[in-house]
């Protein structure tokens, strides 16, 4: 198949010349372009019909923001990756645009000491996310001789494992592990719980410090559930979101006859901190049966043995669907391992979870138990 095209756009020439090389070193890479800011990006796109584009968020004339607004406008569809200084300004910003559609982020390299080392930067954050977003394979290795570029095999569902499970088990807590795509997605599911939704919601979204803290406030402004970046040793409240702060993990303890969120530096799992995983290994082992488990769209296999635990516990798995995912890596796993009870568009997860909830916590003749 074509190697993806790739339309780098940044104000610094030193950026544009550092992503451009670090991009050409994989042959299965291909740059058609650069542009200076986002008015000539814009102008070039029908021109060079990239597969893929990089936008720095502060440039002259037309910056980041403005320029996808109006490529959205134009190009749905077109994979965009942010480029961003980790400041104040910078994470803003680019938070502002994850949740206007584009479907990732890198953040430029600081204070590295060379040149050498901010193309090593860009390139262990760089080149995996444009494959992804994408649907192909890395080169096995800088400089290797050119292969035909590849589709990264789309996993395929399997039926969910056999398990004890009791009849309706009632809904105590939800779950939701989600990374590419992921500010985009959870901006549509969590304004739409209801505020009587009547358990807590913890969620684990990879991403750095400062940029969890945004998300939570920016979320808790449009949900009528309460939305925060989790405490540590903060008592868990129904009707509640807690958000895992970036680069701890979120589990949740037992203290006494109360339920409390704890924040780790514990080990990397799945080269993530926060980690899925961890989430739900521990809120399975305080709810059992009664956890309800999403995987959403993302890079990776985050969450798969998380949602192993909550499935031989007999709690309820929810996958996100191929079609709705930026990446179907975290839910496509999920599927593949037999670990989900249903596959579910993006507009329909937030009703399912609700529905669940609700109908967990009734008896058959409708009484509220």
């Amino acid at each position: 198949m074509p190697r993806p095209r790739v339309l780098v756009v940044d104000d610094a020439v030193v950026v544009r010349r550092i992503v451009t090389d670090v991009l050409k070193e994989d042959p299965n890479l291909e740059v058609v372009g650069t542009a200076s800011n986002g008015r000539i990006a814009l102008q070039k796109i029908p021109q060079l019909n990239p597969d893929i584009v990089t936008l720095d968020v502060e440039m002259p004339e037309m910056n980041g923001l403005e320029t996808l607004v109006e490529l959205r406008k134009r190009y749905p569809r077109l994979p965009v990756i942010m480029f961003s200084t980790l400041t104040d300004r910078g994470t803003s910003a680019t938070m502002e645009a994850l949740l206007k559609g584009a479907n990732d982020y890198v953040t430029k390299p600081a204070n590295v000491g060379s040149v050498t080392e901010a193309m090593a930067r860009v390139r262990e954050q760089l080149v995996p996310k444009v494959h992804a977003l994408c649907g192909t394979a890395p080169s096995a290795a800088p400089g290797a001789p050119a292969q035909p570029a590849r589709r990264v095999p789309t996993p395929t569902p399997a039926p969910p494992r056999p398990r004890a499970r009791p009849s309706t088990p009632v809904v105590q807590a939800v779950v939701i592990g989600v990374s590419t795509g992921g500010p985009n997605a959870l901006a549509e599911v969590i304004p739409a719980l209801p505020a009587s939704l009547g358990v807590p919601v913890f969620i684990v979204q990879h991403m750095p410090p400062m940029f969890t803290k945004l998300l939570a406030e920016r979320l808790d402004g449009h949900s009528p559930l309460t939305i925060s970046e989790a405490v540590d040793g903060e008592v868990v409240r129904p009707n509640h979101v807690y958000i895992a702060p970036g680069d701890f993990h979120l589990e949740v303890v037992r203290r006494g006859v109360e339920v409390v969120t704890r924040t780790t530096k514990g080990p990397l799992e799945n080269s993530c901190r926060p980690a899925a995983d961890v989430l739900f290994r521990t809120a399975t082992a305080i709810y059992g049966a009664g956890t309800l488990c999403a995987v959403l769209t993302g890079m990776g296999a985050d969450g798969r043995r998380g949602a192993e635990h909550v499935h031989e516990a007999g709690g309820h798995v929810i996958a996100q669907d191929q079609a709705t995912s930026v990446v179907w890596g975290m839910p496509g796993a999920v599927a593949a391992a037999g670990l989900a009870d249903e596959l579910v568009p993006l507009d329909q997860v937030a009703s399912r979870l609700s529905a669940l909830v609700a109908a967990s916590n009734r008896t058959p003749q409708g009484v509220h138990r």
